[in-house]
């Protein structure tokens, strides 16, 4: 069965589609697909943006480690915030269900957005959020690898960090089951 969000065309960041497509690789069959995930040093502007997210008892969803460009780009180290708190009013309830169906189903989702300075220069964001398999809690994942991508315009931030999000896109996993495939041989040999 193959669950990944359904921007999989050429919507999606480049370095998006590579975490998604490894994400599927170690998912599928970990041990075999060892030697072909991508490597670090393969992508070192991928790796400043990856960080990892844990869910708490009491609902929050803690940064356990970011990259340096995330942290850059959010102008404060990361460690122990609660993800949630980068959003405000709907957009922080809509991103909890987000979230919560990401756990819930076990695989990725995409947030398309933007990201806002406090003196209103603005950048496009996507951050895709993929459940880790051995961090479970009853099942369901209580740890996400996450992806910070900036969608271009760093310039116009002028060097200050983003402190607001807001949500214009959710792409949430694909439930989908994959089709039974059915072959259909005819021999007409008599």
């Amino acid at each position: 069965m193959e669950r990944t969000p359904v921007m999989h065309d050429r919507s999606i960041h480049p370095n998006t589609r590579i975490m998604l497509e490894a994400w599927k690789r170690m998912n599928a069959n970990p041990a075999q697909n060892e030697d072909s995930t991508p490597r670090a040093n393969d992508h070192p502007d991928l790796i400043a943006n990856i960080f990892m997210i844990q869910a708490t008892d009491d609902g929050a969803w803690v940064f356990r480690s970011a990259g340096d460009g995330v942290s850059a780009l959010l102008g404060r180290p990361l460690a122990d915030h609660d993800f949630l708190g980068l959003w405000t009013g709907p957009d922080r309830s809509m991103l909890t269900g987000f979230l919560d169906a990401v756990r819930a189903d076990g695989a990725p989702g995409v947030i398309r957005g933007r990201g806002e300075t406090l003196t209103g220069q603005r950048v496009e964001v996507e951050i895709t959020l993929m459940p880790l398999p051995h961090a479970s809690i009853h099942g369901a994942s209580s740890r996400f690898l996450g992806l910070y991508q900036t969608l271009g315009g760093v310039p116009l931030l002028k060097g200050r960090p983003i402190w607001r999000h807001r949500v214009a896109m959710l792409v949430p996993p694909d439930t989908r089951r994959a089709e039974p495939a059915l072959k259909l041989v005819a021999n007409n040999v008599r």
